[in-house]
């Protein structure tokens, strides 16, 4: 009788224990965490593989960081621009990144501009950007910032194929159960829930827009401003704290030279691309306007006070409209002659002329004798002139996950995590010691699909 009782009180406590939300794991094939570009277009190529797929968003929105994007998406549509597309990114990263995820990278682009086009994206204007070879950057018509466009279709895209995508749902850890992982969730309610994944994407971003995380990586970058969202705060250290994952390039941190100080707002490198220039607070130029991020972002912090004035004309405003953001929001100075400009900046009047002057000689005879910047393709004397005070800020990670070819995470013996993977920002390795601009959504939309296809097809084929 005392056996039959207790298996009695064993059973009613299992059908109780069942009946409470959230004891039981909810279970699919694929988990996507972070709705950036990245997560984003990864949940939407494992919803080609298989209905079963959940993107878990932690902010009220989708989009994170690439929704603050300006410049635009790389890609190369000529043949002949692969090897130079390749050698660029590596020059810039210092010879570090790994070559194998840089050719894929480059390799993919072309189709993943034509993927966004596809999806209703509007790519057409070309231009050139700091440190590239080639115009290969491309974004809306007229120069509008690119990532709220990328952001717009690919939700959209997301919506039409009825992808379960969560906002306010933060992922809190990623266990290992056996064969499956398991992702601990905290909804927007506060209440906490699993979810038991055949694989996991991790997309969550860098750590930007974390001070204390940057600090920890980089003691030299402390007190920097930063153009991250709220959201960038390095999900992906805390989500596998538990894993053997290895993490690289950490300390490898990207800021932006150009980003407005009293805001944090950072300003277009495509407005510099466009013909803008910087100048100092004697009124003259101190370096090429078009060199590596790192470089420029040395520069400047060398200049007194460690801020430059990044100015342009009308002509240059008329090509962009990005711009338009700045001046509507009272980030420029504004004056219709360089005199009156260089008072209202408090710079020396014939410096600040002689200097504009001399950029409109390089720029009629296609040579600047002083820093040697390739593209002068606008000279300033189109009225009103603007002006931009800039310093560098905290911008982008190289740093994350290493992964392989297929966007595996990798062990800290170089093997691949069964069933984990990750692209994005959340990733390192591509990069290396420094960015090029419009790598970052080329990166997002070539590995979110790689990272999306591999974790359907191996949930499918481990069922």
């Amino acid at each position: 009788m005392k056996a039959i009782t207790a298996i009695f009180l064993i059973i009613l406590t299992a059908f109780f224990l069942l009946t409470i939300p959230g004891y039981l794991p909810e279970r699919t094939d694929v988990v996507v965490i972070g709705a950036g570009t990245a997560g984003m277009r990864a949940a939407i190529e494992s919803r080609t593989h298989t209905a079963n797929v959940i993107l878990l968003e932690k902010m009220p929105y989708s989009g994170g960081n690439s929704n603050k994007a300006t410049a635009g998406f790389n890609a190369v549509t000529e043949q002949r621009d692969m090897e130079s597309y390749i050698n660029d990114t590596r020059t810039a990263g210092g010879f570090i990144g790994n070559i194998n995820l840089i050719k894929i990278m480059a390799e993919k682009s072309s189709e993943a501009l034509q993927e966004l086009r596809e999806m209703g994206a509007d790519l057409e204007d070309r231009g050139l950007l700091a440190g590239h070879s080639h115009s290969r950057t491309y974004r809306p018509s007229g120069g509008s910032p690119v990532g709220k466009e990328i952001s717009r279709v690919l939700y959209s895209h997301l919506r039409n194929n009825q992808i379960d995508i969560r906002t306010e749902n933060r992922a809190l850890s990623i266990l290992q159960k056996k064969d499956k992982l398991e992702v601990l969730v905290k909804n927007r309610t506060g209440k906490e829930y699993r979810i038991r994944a055949g694989a996991v994407i991790i997309s969550t971003g860098g750590f930007g827009g974390s001070p204390e995380l940057v600090t920890r990586f980089n003691p030299e970058l402390k007190g920097f401003h930063t153009t991250n969202s709220a959201g960038a705060t390095g999900d992906f250290i805390t989500l596998t704290k538990d894993m053997p994952v290895k993490l690289i390039d950490l300390n490898e941190i990207q800021t932006h030279p150009t980003v407005e100080p009293e805001f944090s707002t950072l300003i277009t490198e495509a407005l510099r691309g466009n013909g803008g220039i910087l100048i100092n607070s004697l009124g003259r130029r101190f370096t090429n306007e078009m060199d590596f991020r790192d470089n420029l972002s040395r520069s400047i912090l060398s200049q007194k006070d460690g801020f430059a004035w990044l100015i342009f004309d009308q002509g240059v405003r008329e090509s962009l409209k990005a711009s338009e953001y700045y001046i509507k929001n009272q980030l420029t100075k504004k004056a219709d002659t360089i005199p009156d400009l260089a008072e209202k900046l408090d710079l020396p009047e014939e410096d600040l002329a002689n200097t504009i002057e001399r950029w409109n000689s390089f720029v009629m005879y296609e040579n600047d004798r002083d820093f040697q910047r390739r593209d002068l393709k606008a000279a300033l004397n189109s009225s009103p002139y603007f002006a931009i005070k800039v310093t560098p800020g905290i911008h982008y990670c190289m740093g994350g996950l290493a992964i392989d070819e297929k966007a595996r995470v990798l062990d800290e013996n170089d093997n691949p995590i069964d069933g984990l993977y990750a692209a994005g920002e959340a990733t390192g390795g591509i990069h290396g010691k420094d960015r090029l601009g419009g790598n970052s959504l080329a990166d997002a939309m070539v590995f979110g699909k790689i990272a999306g296809r591999e974790a359907a097809l191996y949930t499918l084929n481990n069922r």
